[in-house]
């Protein structure tokens, strides 16, 4: 299969695709499906089975008129001269170019308007007519087109998964030098030297965990250090980069109640709340809004709506966020600094945290007011005391840069600290700096890389958590399964537990079962690794079990000993107990059991109705074996003394404990 005969065709599977969105639009008694629209899968595969079908057909009549063709050029040939086939052949050569210039320019025209329509995309019906256009564009031979389509391919975007044609337009990418295609194939260090942030992150994570690679940490510092800095210039420029990690793990059985995804019926009594008047939801919904959380599209006019109204009611909350986003400028609240000075004041006055930060930052950057480093100073310090971690960077910022204040890491480093740890993404970044260059503090490459990884996993191609997640949740295991592994490759932890778990369920049909549990032991391997403690207890089960390796007692026991011990993982401590009991891969010990039993029963209240069955089997098998031992050890001492103390012994022993309590209880008396 041609790989650019197939996107013709997925020109067509895009326009059913639309229609089908635009239907489904209407559909509003969805329940159990999320905010976002979804696309109907079954009918475009159906689209596809028929398209495929065709193809057989057509390149039957393909080949029969190609060798009828063949035929006629071959008798023009043989009656027209040397001099006029050269002459044909300069034209054609002619028409060629002008040909190929005319699709190039048409191809790179197609693919800019593509990427403008994606970039300005709110929905999935606009991404889709943004797929159109990068369709056109790579049938006509636009080689960054091509690469979208690859992708659209192989992680099933709009229900068109196909990996092996995926692979194939891959693979003539990479002839071509893509190195997203070069990626795509595994081939890292070509993709790295190309630029991909998203290689530079997976030889990063392999240099780090030493993954086919001697392990190298100056190295993986070197690669996610790159991304890094990528990722931070977005951030200062206010793009926020919104990440839900859905972890399948939690709740298999009720994925629909993800706390990560707001549900549709959810969403719906929250707009019920906030026209009501529920000032605190209003808020909540200006904010899922304005940066696209939860599943949300992002939507200003929504957020602002939602804000505008929270604030009437006194909110200062929703003052500070209608201040940022005049501050920040876009298509619902346009730049305008006199207007975000208005609303920051206001909130600044309810003594309001966020308030302060904003009144912060027009004086630090002068916007609609003289810069005023003290003024600015002033604002931060107010908003840090109140806990705010926006305002905790800005003043270590300060202090790292030296900007209206003396130099001062040791300040800066606290501040960056303070805010890191509510996960202030540049903070973050910023402690990375100094780690790796010793700045103000002791130099550890690992503590950098560690801080990098986690600034590099704001990358937005963390999106595909969310694509992923609708893909498993609407029953496509292929398409989500492929997204993971590869946001797994790039070291994210979730995605290596999320593969692994999909790869365990054994519905995945792209793979040989015989490989998957393999695989999945290997991921959760990875995992644990990065310190996911229900990862650890898997491998534990993988090596009791004998899945996917050789049944191993002793290993099972020492990965449930480090979840337990590490983690304080209450399955470890009652597995680990289970062993205990019955001394498998250790030695047996009743005591050591029972205390781990009780562990954790204190430790999760879930544990303790099985730990109370596990106590009652134990005591019970251990009474039956008291009775048992102690019957066959007194008749083996009745034996014993019959043969010297004679048939009446037990009569003296009776007679001399009735003396010692006479005795006893005369020294009482006394």
């Amino acid at each position: 299969m041609k790989p650019l005969s197939l996107l013709i065709e997925i020109l067509i599977i895009l326009g059913v695709i639309i229609k089908n969105i635009e239907a489904e639009r209407h559909n509003k008694k969805q329940k159990g499906r999320n905010v976002t629209t979804q696309v109907s899968v079954n009918e475009v595969k159906q689209f596809l089975s028929h398209i495929l079908e065709r193809r057989k057909l057509l390149k039957v009549i393909y080949q029969r008129e190609n060798a009828l063709v063949k035929r006629k050029i071959q008798r023009k040939l043989r009656i027209k001269g040397i001099q006029n086939k050269d002459l044909s052949k300069r034209n054609k050569n002619y028409l060629r170019r002008q040909a190929k210039k005319n699709f190039t320019d048409e191809g790179d025209q197609l693919f800019k308007t593509g990427i403008k329509i994606l970039q300005q995309s709110k929905s999935q019906k606009q991404k889709a007519e943004a797929y159109v256009f990068f369709a056109k564009a790579a049938d006509m031979g636009n080689l960054k087109a091509m690469e979208k389509m690859a992708d659209a391919l192989l992680f099933g975007n709009f229900g068109m998964q196909n990996i092996t044609a995926a692979i194939q337009l891959y693979e003539s990418l990479a002839k071509e030098g893509s190195y997203k295609a070069q990626n795509a194939l595994i081939y890292y260090t070509f993709g790295s030297a190309g630029g991909s942030m998203m290689s530079q992150m997976i030889l990063g994570y392999r240099y780090l965990s030493g993954i086919n690679v001697l392990q190298n940490c100056e190295v993986a510092l070197n690669h996610y250090k790159k991304v890094a800095d990528y990722i931070a210039d977005k951030l200062e420029k206010s793009e926020s980069i919104p990440v839900e990690k859905v972890r399948l793990t939690e709740r298999p059985e009720n994925l629909s109640s993800n706390s990560e995804i707001l549900d549709w019926d959810i969403y719906q009594y929250y707009k019920f709340l906030a026209e009501r008047g529920d000032v605190q939801i209003q808020v909540s919904l200006g904010q899922l809004h304005l940066i696209g959380r939860k599943g949300l599209d992002q939507d200003y006019d929504k957020a602002l709506y939602y804000f505008l109204k929270a604030a009437k009611a006194g909110s200062a909350n929703a003052m500070a966020f209608i201040g940022k986003m005049y501050l920040e400028g876009n298509a619902a609240a346009p730049q305008n600094n006199a207007t975000a000075f208005k609303y920051f004041s206001m909130a600044a006055s309810k003594g309001n945290a966020i308030g302060l930060h904003g009144l912060g930052l027009l004086y630090f950057y002068g916007k609609g007011v003289p810069v005023n480093y003290a003024e600015a100073l002033k604002y931060f310090q107010k908003a840090a005391e109140k806990g705010w971690p926006n305002a905790q960077f800005q003043l270590g910022f300060m202090y790292y840069s030296g900007s209206g204040v003396w130099k001062d890491y040791k300040l800066a480093f606290k501040y960056f600290y303070l805010a890191s740890q509510s996960g202030q993404p540049l903070a973050i970044y910023y402690l990375a700096e100094m780690y790796a260059t010793g700045t103000g503090v002791l130099r550890s490459c690992r503590t950098a890389v560690e801080l990098y990884k986690g600034v590099c996993e704001l990358g937005h191609w963390a999106e595909k958590f969310l694509t992923a997640y609708f893909a498993y949740k609407d029953g496509d295991i292929d398409s989500s399964l492929v997204q993971y592994a590869l946001l797994a490759e790039m070291g994210y932890e979730v995605a290596q537990s999320n593969s692994a778990f999909i790869l365990e369920s054994k519905k995945v049909k792209i793979l040989e079962k015989d490989k998957m549990y393999p695989m999945a032991l290997l991921l959760w391997n990875r995992a644990a690794i990065q310190g996911n403690a229900f990862a650890r207890v898997k491998i534990g089960d993988y090596h009791y079990y004998g899945y996917g390796t050789k049944k191993d007692y002793q290993t099972a026991a020492t990965h449930y000993s480090i979840a337990a011990d590490k983690y304080h993982s209450a399955q470890a401590m009652f597995n680990l107990a289970y062993m205990y009991e019955h001394g498998l891969g250790i030695a047996k010990d009743i005591h050591l059991a029972r205390r781990l039993y009780d562990m954790a029963a204190q430790t999760s209240p879930d544990a303790q109705i099985p730990v109370f069955f596990a106590l009652m089997k134990l005591e019970t098998v251990h009474l039956l074996q008291d009775i048992l031992f102690f019957n066959l050890t007194m008749l083996w001492k009745w034996v014993k003394l019959d043969n010297a103390l004679g048939p009446s012994w037990d009569l003296f022993v009776i007679g001399l404990i009735v003396a010692v309590l006479i005795f006893l209880l005369r020294n009482h008396y006394w």
